[in-house]
């Protein structure tokens, strides 16, 4: 996927974020861009940014949305084959949608475990079970959004990382069981972003793992973006968009006690202020 001018792109959780900024970026580069999200006001208003950066030489590019929700099977069966039929077969599937209300294990209630699951990875799942089938004919790529939290365990993630873990294990044998039909998968694992989410999340963090990101840099919708584009260029396996997450990654693999030397003293310094053992 070298050129993305007059590529089919289905982008899910398009309506804001790094969904948005990544179907503003393939628009500037040519592509025919279809978004789905839960709210029809979010995904109209998001029509007319992507709308905006279209190649102004080209009056052929194509843009649509769609009103779905991830999680739910029989829906996403039902758009998505409805997508098909009258926007075409995706030559490129971005997996974007997902949540975070981050808690301490124990204020987890089943209720939010079982929807950060349906909506981060039963969701991926769903979308990729549908279109894969139709993919296979032409070939394509898709991308799922995992996180750095699907690679190295946080305080307070203990739902969220189970749902990222498991997208990479998920896309990583999906990788291997699609190369024969020429469609690459890739996973993203972004760092903290500055999208709605991330204030939403911010709302119920704990002070633990806000003392364990803190330092990292907060990144631009923009700028993941850009690092996804140039990722799926090169093919990249997974496609981590910055300097501390690369950095991470490659010492989760290779000395995995530091990591969580690191991460623990954290999290003892903040329970130490407030007078915990």
């Amino acid at each position: 996927m070298k050129d993305f001018n007059d590529k089919v792109a289905y982008i899910t959780g398009g309506s804001s974020g790094i969904g948005l900024a990544t179907a503003k970026a393939l628009s500037t580069e040519g592509a025919h861009v279809i978004i789905f999200a839960r709210k029809k006001d979010r995904l109209e208003h998001a029509l007319e940014e992507i709308k905006s950066k279209r190649i102004s030489s080209s009056s052929s590019q194509r843009f649509s949305c769609m009103t779905m929700d991830v999680s739910n099977w029989d829906e996403v069966q039902e758009v998505m084959s409805r997508a098909v039929a009258q926007f075409g077969v995706p030559d490129v599937l971005i997996n974007c949608a997902g949540r975070a209300y981050p808690r301490v294990f124990e204020e987890i209630n089943y209720e939010q475990f079982d929807e950060t699951m349906k909506i981060n990875f039963h969701g991926i799942w769903h979308t990729t079970s549908v279109l894969v089938p139709y993919m296979k004919e032409r070939g394509g790529y898709i991308v799922n959004v995992s996180s750095i939290a699907g690679f190295i365990g946080l305080f307070g993630y203990t739902d969220y990382s189970a749902s990222k873990f498991a997208i990479i294990g998920f896309s990583e044998a999906l990788r291997s069981e699609l190369k024969r039909y020429g469609i690459t998968v890739s996973v993203l694992c972004p760092p903290d972003t500055d999208t709605p989410g991330f204030h939403e999340e911010n709302k119920t963090k704990p002070e633990e793992t806000k003392a364990i990101s803190g330092s990292a840099k907060l990144m631009q919708p923009d700028e993941v973006a850009r690092a996804l584009l140039s990722g799926m260029r090169k093919e990249e396996r997974h496609i981590i968009p910055s300097f501390d997450g690369k950095l991470i990654f490659l010492l989760k693999r290779l000395l995995p006690g530091l990591v969580e030397f690191v991460m623990d003293s954290t999290v003892k310094k903040v329970q130490a202020k407030r007078g915990e053992k």
